[in-house]
């Protein structure tokens, strides 16, 4: 999984669909050199994760964009910052990134919620593509849902995690699923 390139936004990104920055060609290069030569690349639907999968796919085969690849809807919260957020609902932003489950921003999702819809989205790209590498380029919440589901950790615990823009992070989906490989910058 490659964590699309920076948007160099302050606040919280969701479904927006701001571009990224790509002009590290160089950043670009080395990811690319770095990824799988024959896996097919994926992303979601957002520009930001679609520039991205063109930039590193250097002759590989795409897949059809897929918006359950998408971001955590930030609903209400779309575009804030959390000092903006938590000056009018302190208890509910600090619920949410510190006890992540059930609770959602208005109008957004749920850590549960996400985690579904993404669960979904790798369950589906596993059974077509099972025993094949796969490059899923997407978001900082989509990859940690993958990296919670491959260690067993909690929403909590997997917020714990830095995903650094261009990032590689491998999940093993075969057997027992594992992620030896979180947030490699190659």
């Amino acid at each position: 999984m490659v964590r699309h390139g920076p948007t160099h936004a302050r606040s919280m990104v969701g479904w927006s669909d701001i571009p990224a920055d790509l002009s590290d060609a160089a950043a670009l290069a080395r990811l690319s050199a770095y990824l799988p030569e024959a896996a097919p690349v994926i992303s979601s639907d957002l520009s930001r994760a679609v520039d991205t999968a063109s930039a590193i796919e250097n002759g590989r085969r795409r897949l059809p964009h897929d918006a359950d690849l998408r971001e955590i809807h930030f609903g209400d919260w779309e575009l804030k910052r959390f000092d903006e957020v938590a000056a009018t609902d302190p208890e509910h932003i600090r619920a949410y990134w510190e006890t992540p489950g059930d609770v959602a921003p208005p109008n957004g999702e749920s850590w549960n919620a996400v985690c579904a819809r993404v669960d979904g989205a790798v369950d589906r790209l596993l059974a077509a593509h099972g025993g094949q590498d796969l490059i899923v380029v997407a978001h900082f919440g989509a990859i940690l849902t993958q990296v919670a589901r491959a260690m067993g950790l909690s929403g909590s615990d997997a917020f714990g995690h830095k995903i650094d823009n261009l990032s590689v992070t491998v999940i093993e989906a075969f057997g027992d699923w594992a992620a030896p490989v979180i947030n490699h910058n190659p």
